[in-house]
């Protein structure tokens, strides 16, 4: 009976530690009630932008607003269940023209917004008016991060990836490189071409895929890369190189001319799992 407690009490501390509240930063209060939305009622609050969250598995999420000196900010925490969908939400919102900060595992402070990952959770501030609210946002983040729960540490895929000439690299929740039996996986764009994983429930599943995607491409060359391995020219994705290695499925997409997808694909294979 003791544990059954315990595990309660310890849940129902997970779930306060995610709610933002405006005394978090001293001097500012709150304007009007807070918040609560699950995937079901979403667009009530975003309208349009619901669609973006729920791609990425958004579960729930937790809001306030606060005022002080004639600013208000919107602070949101969503709970997107694991750390991969909710730091590929925070990629999906950041902008690549502006610095990161050292926030979670992963975040950005820009005049009026910041936002930032921790484990499960992505965390929002929209300031209000117009403005440079950088320190204000700064101070939010840096208590915000002490109550969301979760690791800093990014997801270990980020790490899979060649540094070498990556320009991006994001979890694309469906239809990787456009194709729908790639379900769910990271993609890296590179000067040179487009490099992808894909985690699959099992060995045997990630073997489907494969067959899938040779039935998919037509004809196609055999590679002796892992456990398989194939080269293809597509219509759209130019050179492509796909290899299996247990459960994970990867390769590079549109490759430019010169390129030795062969090598590529072999590297990539080499840092998997």
């Amino acid at each position: 009976m003791l544990k059954v407690v315990c595990g309660i009490g310890l849940f129902a501390g997970v779930l306060a530690a995610a709610n933002p509240a405006c005394n978090l930063v001293p001097g500012w209060a709150p304007q009007g009630e807070a918040r609560s939305f699950v995937s079901d009622n979403l667009f009530e609050y975003m309208d349009g932008n619901a669609e973006g969250y729920l791609l990425y598995g958004f579960q729930t999420m937790h809001g306030v607003s606060c005022v002080k000196g004639g600013v208000t900010l919107v602070i949101d925490i969503s709970d997107f269940g694991d750390a991969d969908s909710a730091y590929g939400m925070f990629c999906a919102n950041r902008d690549l023209r502006q610095p990161p900060a050292k926030l979670g595992m992963g975040g950005q402070i820009v005049p009026r917004r910041a936002i930032f990952a921790k484990g499960q959770y992505y965390v929002e501030v929209a300031a209000d008016p117009e403005g440079d609210h950088t320190a204000t946002l700064q101070a939010w983040t840096s208590a915000l991060e002490k109550i969301a729960p979760g690791s800093n540490t990014p997801p270990v895929a980020l790490s899979w990836f060649p540094a070498a000439g990556q320009q991006s690299l994001r979890l694309v929740p469906e239809s990787v490189l456009g194709i729908r039996l790639l379900k769910r996986g990271y993609v890296a764009q590179y000067d040179i071409g487009k490099a992808f994983v894909i985690t699959e429930a099992s060995v045997d599943s990630a073997a489907a895929v494969m067959q899938k995607l040779r039935e998919r491409f037509g004809e196609t060359v055999k590679a002796p890369i892992a456990d398989d391995a194939f080269q293809v020219t597509d219509k759209y994705l130019g050179r492509v190189c796909i290899v299996r290695k247990g459960r994970y499925v990867a390769g590079y997409g549109n490759l430019a001319d010169g390129q030795d997808a062969v090598k590529l694909v072999t590297v990539l294979a080499s840092r998997l799992p």
